[in-house]
């Protein structure tokens, strides 16, 4: 099954409200939210990571900003959080950097959501491929992943 499968069978599971907006192929989040037509601040970067003991973590930032991984370690409880290579993170999550979304993933991953994202309704994510976007409401990416919300961007 395509990962595009997976992510609106997971979708359509849910029952959630969801867009998915087409784009040329990027990996970037300023270069998918340029491609459709987005402001970079409501395009979400989707970021694996793991603790220093192993446990696969998801941070959601917004795609302006850098992610304090300092912050998010406090947020979790850990010593240590750190973002894995591109090759790890496609086989924790199911889906290829610049296509992962903030839910649905392969391995259910404790999640941290910037705090700043709260301000929208909905924010924009890797709509499970690179050619493509999903919007969600962000009250939904918060209920499905159980997110801790944190501040964890600068």
């Amino acid at each position: 099954m395509e990962r595009e499968d997976l992510l609106e069978n997971y979708l359509k599971q849910t029952g959630i409200w969801h867009r998915f907006i087409e784009k040329k192929e990027t990996i970037h989040t300023a270069d998918a939210a340029k491609a459709a037509g987005l402001e970079l601040h409501r395009v979400t970067k989707n970021l694996v990571s793991k603790t220093d003991e192993g446990e696969p973590v998801l941070l959601i930032i917004p795609g302006d900003k850098r992610v304090r991984l300092k912050s998010a370690a406090r947020a979790l409880g850990v010593r240590r959080v750190s973002l894995v290579s591109f090759e790890e993170a496609e086989r924790i999550s199911g889906y290829p950097p610049g296509g992962t979304p903030s839910i649905g993933h392969k391995t259910r991953m404790r999640t941290l959501i910037d705090r700043s994202l709260l301000r929208y309704d909905t924010i924009y994510c890797g709509g499970g491929s690179r050619e493509r976007l999903l919007e969600l409401k962000t009250e939904d990416v918060i209920r499905l992943n159980n997110a801790i919300v944190a501040d964890i961007s600068k």
